[in-house]
């Protein structure tokens, strides 16, 4: 009698949440870890494949992206499902596509759509990215972007401030610290984290933007090349220590212009690596600089980040940081939802944001994802039988379970 539906076996688990890093067995059943452990027998599941040679990790989390695809005028979002399970990713967060103005639309044609588990931050400017509106004060409205968090806190996690940067000089109209100001009150009201997205430039500098930010907030684009992040001896400054201790988290979000390996590189080696790795994934980026989150993550890992490290970073720290800590592990009873890495080994190329090139000996890239217990990506066919075994079925044309 089985006791499994799906048992991946012979793989190397690096389930950082659990400090895992060892050769298990991993078992599901319905769409829920059930076992991890040593030389699970097969015969105890219906569907046993063998992942020997490849790393078995939770499904990651990007906690930078952009997917309200439906919205109109266009925002620059992609098709979660069409890149998420591709790269192991099984959650993902967009960052302000939507204010409050727009997020039932948003919610009711693309996250309840999804197979990708889609979650949001509401952008302080109700009608969310991009367009002139981002500009105008009388669009940001606390009360309103909060009511959207506390009402949806099951798809919601926290306040976005982007794009205000109006040219200089600031005026009466436009006050310098009015998108932050208002998104820290509205961060406030509703009890949930601000992630920011900023300019420095004369009337607001980047210390006084940390120094502003609250205990949990998330500074994105930590690597952009606008942030005076080194000092004179091209080591991370004292200030970005300083505003980590009190409790400041730095998200890579990469970006279509937002990491540079002369800022990443000599930070990482002084000491300052990111709190999470995301991908700031947009049509601007996706057959660009970014590709995929795997491709953000291979940089991290030739930079000279351990792969558990990489691993902790696209796992368990961003579901800490957006306040779902139940998700970014292989615990008994969490969502089965995993991903199944290969880690290559030759000559690569990275480009950063600068289109400058750092040559790696290391790749990730994904073989088989894992949402709730469904195999939704399969490379090479893992999961399918040799066609001369196939059984009688196999001449019925197969559709997934969501296409009528």
């Amino acid at each position: 009698m089985t006791q499994y539906d799906l048992l991946l076996k012979g793989g190397r688990v690096i389930d950082p949440a659990n400090n895992i890093d060892a050769p298990l067995d991993v078992a599901v059943t319905r769409d829920k870890i059930a076992a991890v452990a040593p030389d699970i027998p097969a015969a105890q599941a219906a569907q046993a494949i063998d992942v020997s040679g490849l790393i078995v990790t939770p499904g990651l989390i990007d906690i930078h992206v952009h997917v309200y695809h439906t919205r109109e005028p266009e925002t620059l979002s992609v098709i979660a499902d069409h890149h998420s399970f591709r790269a192991g990713v099984t959650t993902v967060v967009d960052t302000g596509t939507a204010g409050a103005k727009h997020f039932l639309h948003f919610k009711r044609t693309v996250i309840d759509r999804a197979r990708t588990r889609i979650l949001a931050f509401i952008n302080i400017v109700k009608s969310g990215m991009t367009g002139p509106f981002e500009q105008d004060v009388k669009e940001m409205d606390p009360e309103l972007a909060a009511s959207i968090v506390l009402a949806y806190p099951e798809d919601c996690v926290g306040i976005k401030t982007a794009h205000y940067w109006v040219s200089e000089p600031f005026d009466e109209a436009h006050p310098p610290w009015a998108a932050v100001d208002r998104a820290l009150e509205a961060s406030a009201i509703c009890g949930k984290p601000l992630m920011v997205d900023f300019w420095h430039r004369e009337g607001r500098s980047y210390q006084e933007l940390l120094r502003k930010m609250q205990p949990g907030d998330i500074h994105t684009h930590v690597y952009a090349q606008q942030f005076p992040i080194l000092d004179e001896r091209n080591q991370p400054a004292d200030f970005l220590f300083e505003a980590r201790e009190r409790g400041i988290i730095f998200d890579l979000g990469h970006g279509a212009g937002s990491f540079w390996f002369r800022q990443a590189i000599p930070a990482f080696k002084g000491g300052f690596p990111p709190d999470s790795i995301s991908t700031d994934l947009h049509i601007g980026n996706v057959n660009d600089v970014v590709h995929d989150m795997l491709n953000t993550m291979s940089k991290l890992l030739c930079m000279g980040m351990k792969l558990d490290e990489v691993i902790y970073r696209s796992t368990v720290t961003p579901a800490q940081e957006i306040g779902h800590s139940e998700l970014g592990t292989l615990g008994i009873g969490a969502e089965a939802d995993i991903a199944v890495l290969r880690l290559e080994r030759g000559e690569f190329g990275y480009v950063d944001c600068g289109y400058a090139r750092m040559t790696g000996d290391r790749r990730l890239s994904c073989e088989m994802t894992i949402r709730a217990g469904d195999i939704v990506y399969d490379l090479n066919g893992r999961a399918a039988p040799a066609w001369e075994d196939a059984p009688p079925a196999y001449w019925q044309i197969r559709y997934p379970k969501d296409i009528t």
